[in-house]
């Protein structure tokens, strides 16, 4: 199969790149939540698998890079802070997870969603139970803050005075 840069080379039948697509939308779901509403969903899901981490909650500084108009020469932003954590449920699947800023308990929260998201059996429970109920709740704040912005948008128009 031939691609583009850019576009996903897994084939669309495959399950492994239905599996990348469903970690990477979880994931993107997870690093805007909180560690206490990631904790309180998970706690509903019931009896979950045992799991050891691999790499301890840890924080550290990467460099940002950015781009001037999202296609420009990189260059360097800046440092921010990340917390990335490991872990690996008794079963083998290896869960990451990476969030910016110091909340070591939130990327061990993403480490562990996202080991269970490996698991097929796993997979339904968070969607309905854990990653349901954050992505209405994004989805209600950007509805709200579009609302608000569009309550103060302003039309101007122009009159035109005559010919000549």
């Amino acid at each position: 199969m031939h691609s583009t840069p850019g576009e996903n080379s897994e084939p669309k039948g495959d399950p492994k790149g239905d599996l990348k697509h469903r970690r990477q939308q979880a994931m993107a779901a997870l690093s805007e939540a909180s560690a206490p509403e990631m904790a309180r969903l998970l706690a509903q899901v019931g009896p979950v698998p045992e799991h050891h981490q691999l790499r301890k909650a840890e924080s550290g500084l990467i460099m940002m890079r950015g781009r001037i108009g999202g296609d420009g020469a990189p260059f360097n932003v800046g440092e921010v802070t990340v917390s990335r954590a490991a872990v690996q449920l008794a079963t083998g699947e290896i869960g990451f997870g990476y969030v910016l800023g110091r909340d070591k308990e939130k990327a061990q929260l993403i480490a562990y969603c996202d080991a269970l998201m490996q698991r097929s059996e796993w997979q339904d429970a968070l969607e309905r139970i854990v990653l349901g109920p954050i992505r209405k709740r994004l989805r209600m704040a950007r509805a709200a803050k579009a609302e608000q912005a569009a309550a103060t948008k302003v039309e101007f128009f122009t009159l035109v005075r005559g010919e000549g």
